[in-house]
C-alpha cells in the first residue's frame, strides 16, 4: 500500500491591507508565482489545480519572481533572506542570501537572468544588488530614507534600475555595477507602491497612494508626463506592462483594474471588481500582472485571482481559496466524497470540487473567527467557530442559510446524529434540530472533542472518552467511560456505520474501539510525534487516516494494526484536517500552509 500526491490545490496569495502584493508570470505566460504563508506556489494559469509548492523558507514569504529564462525563481521572506531555486520541480535551492534585516518587498531580475536586486524594509540598508548564482555584490541601493516598496530592472543594455519608496521618491540606478544616478522626489505625494520598465526598455512608470501615474524615459529616468489624473479613486497598488510595450494595467484600492494606452495616456478599458453600492474592503485590488496578450490576472485583498480579458466586462474566471491557516475540513452529506468544505483561521469557508480542484467561497455571512469543525447531514453542512456560532450551509445553493445558532460557549467539536446536530462546547453539550436548540447537557468537565454516529455520542474528557446515548427526546445518557489514553483526547471520529470509534491524543497516539462493547480494536497506531488534530474513517470502516501537528499524514489498517502508510511533511506548520474522498479511493488533507492536497492510494489492504 502506498500514498502519492495527486493534486496540490494551492493556497491563495497572502495579502496585507494597504500594501501591494507582487505577482509574477513566467516568460511563456503559463505559470503564476506568488507567496503564501512560508511557501511559494507556482501555479498553472490554465489549470489552477496543477501546482508546485516550494517550502525552503523558514519565515513567512513575501515575494517570488520568475527569471526571464524561466528556469529559476527568486523568492524573499520577512526575515530578509532571498532564495534562488529551480522553477521546474521547485525543490533544488541554488543559493540563499541574506539581503536586509527586514521584509523583502520586491525582487527584480536582469535580462540575462544573472543579477537580481532585492528591496524592502531594512535597518542598515533598504536593498542590495547581487549575482543570482553566487550572491556576489554587483551594486547598492541608495537614495531612500524609508522602506522601498518596489524595484524594476531594464531588460536591455545599458542596464538601468528604478526603486520606489514610502518616502515618495523614485531613485534611478545605472549599472552594472548598480549605482545611484538621479532621483525624482517631488512628483508623487505620499507612498509610491509600484514601478515597472516597459518590455522594450523605452519607458518607466510609477504609481502610488496619490493615485498618480507617472511616466519616465527608460534610459535616463527623466520624467516625461503624468496620466490618468482623477480617474482612480483610491491608491494604485500595482502596475504591469503588456508584452508589446504599448499598454499597461493598474490595480487600485477603488476596486478597479484599468488598461492604459502608454502613448496617448487614455484609459481604454476598466473592470470594476467590487460589490455595487457596498463598502467591500476585500474587493480592493492589490496586485496585477499582464500574463499574456489576451489575459490579465488581478488579485483582491480577499485573495481572489480574477482572470480578465478586454473582450469581456466581467472576469472570465475567479480562482478562490484560503490565504490563512486552514483549521477545519469536512465532506458533503451526499456520502460520495465529491465535495469538501474547508474553514480557515479568519473564518472563510470554501467548498472544493475534488474532480476539478477548484474552490468557491460560500456566499453570505460567514464566521468572524476561526472555524473549528464541520458536520453534514441531509443536504446541509454545519460549521462551528470561535465566534461561538453554529452556521448552516445549503449544499445545493452553496450559500449560508439565513439562520445562525448562538452557542453558549466556545465550540470544541460538532457531529451529526440521526437528523440532529450535537455540539460540544466549553460548558457542555448542546443538541440542535437545524438552528433550534432542542437539548442540552451541562457537564462537570470541559469537553475537548466530540463525534456522533447513530444514537452514540463520544466526548473527550481530559484523558478519557465518555460515551453517551442520545434518545428520540434529545436526552443524553452516559453509557460508559473509556480510560485508555495517557494524554488529553484531542480528536474523535466514528466510522460511517458507527461500528468503530477512533480517538487521537495530544501525544500523537491513535486508538480504535468497537462500539458494540467499547473494547479496544487497535492500540498500536502511535507514529505521530505531536498532537493528533484530525481523524477520518473510510466508507468500509477498515482503514483510518490521521493528521497531526508533526506535519505528517498516516493511513492505518484494522487488519494490520502494526503497519501504516505515511505521507511525511504533508503540510508545513502542521496538518489540521484529513478526509476521505471519491468513494474512499483518495484522501484529502489541509493545514497550516493554507493549501489543500489530494492524495492517491494504491494497494489498500
Amino acid at each position: 500500500m502506498s500514498v502519492t500526491i495527486d493534486k496540490i490545490l494551492a493556497a491563495a496569495p497572502a495579502t496585507t491591507r494597504g500594501q501591494p502584493t507582487q505577482l509574477s508570470v513566467d516568460a511563456k505566460g503559463e505559470r503564476l508565482a506568488y507567496a503564501s504563508g512560508k511557501s511559494i506556489f507556482l501555479r498553472s494559469i490554465d489549470d489552477p489545480s496543477n501546482c508546485k509548492q516550494y517550502t525552503g523558507h523558514t519565515a513567512a514569504t513575501s515575494i517570488a519572481r520568475f527569471s526571464p529564462s524561466g528556469f529559476y525563481v527568486a523568492s524573499g521572506d520577512v526575515s530578509g533572506s532571498v532564495r534562488v531555486w529551480d522553477a521546474v520541480e521547485a525543490v533544488n535551492t541554488k543559493g540563499e542570501y541574506h539581503i536586509i534585516s527586514g521584509r523583502i518587498n520586491d525582487i527584480a531580475w536582469d535580462g540575462d537572468s544573472q543579477r537580481i536586486i532585492a528591496v524592502g524594509d531594512g535597518r542598515e540598508r533598504f536593498g542590495h544588488c547581487i549575482t543570482a548564482d553566487s550572491g556576489n555584490t554587483v551594486g547598492e541601493v541608495t537614495g531612500h530614507s524609508k522602506v522601498v516598496n518596489s524595484v524594476s530592472l531594464r531588460q536591455q543594455r545599458p542596464l538601468r534600475a528604478a526603486t520606489v519608496s514610502d518616502d515618495g521618491s523614485m531613485c534611478f540606478l545605472h549599472g552594472a555595477p548598480f549605482k545611484f544616478a538621479n532621483k525624482a522626489n517631488d512628483l508623487h505625494k505620499g507612498f509610491v507602491y509600484g514601478t515597472a520598465f516597459s518590455p522594450d526598455g523605452n519607458l518607466l512608470v510609477t504609481v502610488g497612494a496619490d493615485r498618480r501615474i507617472q511616466l519616465y524615459d527608460g534610459k535616463t529616468g527623466e520624467p516625461t508626463k503624468n496620466i490618468g489624473e482623477g480617474v482612480h479613486n483610491g491608491s494604485i497598488f500595482a502596475i504591469s506592462w503588456a508584452k508589446n510595450s504599448k499598454r499597461f494595467v493598474t490595480a487600485s484600492a477603488d476596486h478597479t483594474v484599468r488598461v492604459w494606452d502608454a502613448e496617448s495616456g487614455e484609459n481604454i478599458h476598466t473592470w470594476n471588481l467590487g460589490l455595487e453600492g457596498a463598502v467591500n474592503v476585500g474587493g480592493q485590488q492589490v496586485g496585477v500582472v499582464w500574463a499574456r496578450d489576451d489575459l490579465i490576472i488581478s488579485l483582491s485583498l480577499d485573495g481572489d485571482l480574477s482572470y480578465l480579458q478586454t473582450s469581456s466586462e466581467a472576469p472570465v474566471r475567479i480562482v478562490q481559496g484560503h490565504n490563512k491557516s486552514v483549521t477545519a475540513i469536512g465532506t458533503g452529506s451526499d456520502g460520495q466524497g465529491k465535495s469538501v468544505y474547508t474553514g480557515s483561521f479568519d473564518g472563510r469557508i470554501c467548498q472544493w470540487d475534488v474532480e476539478t480542484g477548484l474552490a468557491s467561497v460560500i456566499d453570505g455571512q460567514t464566521h468572524t473567527n476561526q472555524v473549528t469543525q464541520f458536520a453534514s447531514i441531509a443536504g446541509q453542512a454545519y460549521s462551528v467557530g470561535w465566534d461561538d456560532t453554529l452556521r448552516i450551509i445549503d449544499e445545493s445553493a452553496n450559500t449560508f442559510a439565513g439562520s445562525v445558532a448562538k452557542l453558549p460557549a466556545q465550540p470544541k467539536g460538532v457531529g451529526a446524529s440521526e437528523g440532529r446536530v450535537v455540539v460540544g462546547t466549553a460548558s457542555g453539550i448542546t443538541i440542535y434540530s437545524k438552528d433550534q436548540l432542542v437539548g442540552e447537557l451541562n457537564t462537570s468537565y470541559t469537553p475537548t472533542s466530540l463525534a456522533a454516529a447513530g444514537s452514540n455520542v463520544a466526548v473527550g474528557d481530559g484523558n478519557d472518552v465518555r460515551i453517551y446515548s442520545l434518545d428520540s427526546g434529545h436526552k443524553l445518557s452516559e453509557i460508559t467511560v473509556i480510560k485508555k489514553s495517557t494524554a488529553t483526547i484531542s480528536t474523535l471520529a466514528f466510522s460511517k456505520d458507527g461500528a468503530y470509534l477512533a480517538a487521537g491524543n495530544s501525544q500523537g497516539k491513535v486508538f480504535a474501539f468497537k462500539s458494540a462493547d467499547w473494547s479496544v480494536a487497535a492500540d498500536r497506531w502511535s507514529a505521530h510525534t505531536a498532537r493528533v488534530t484530525s481523524l477520518a474513517w473510510n466508507d468500509a470502516g477498515t482503514h483510518a487516516i490521521s493528521g497531526a501537528l508533526d506535519t505528517h499524514v498516516y493511513v492505518w489498517s484494522l487488519a494490520k494494526p502494526a503497519g501504516r502508510v505515511k505521507a511525511l511533511n504533508a503540510h508545513k506548520d502542521g496538518v489540521n484536517g484529513v478526509a476521505w474522498v471519491e468513494g474512499s479511493t483518495k484522501i484529502v488533507s489541509t493545514g497550516g500552509d493554507a493549501s489543500v492536497k489530494i492524495w492517491s492510494l494504491s494497494g489498500l489492504q
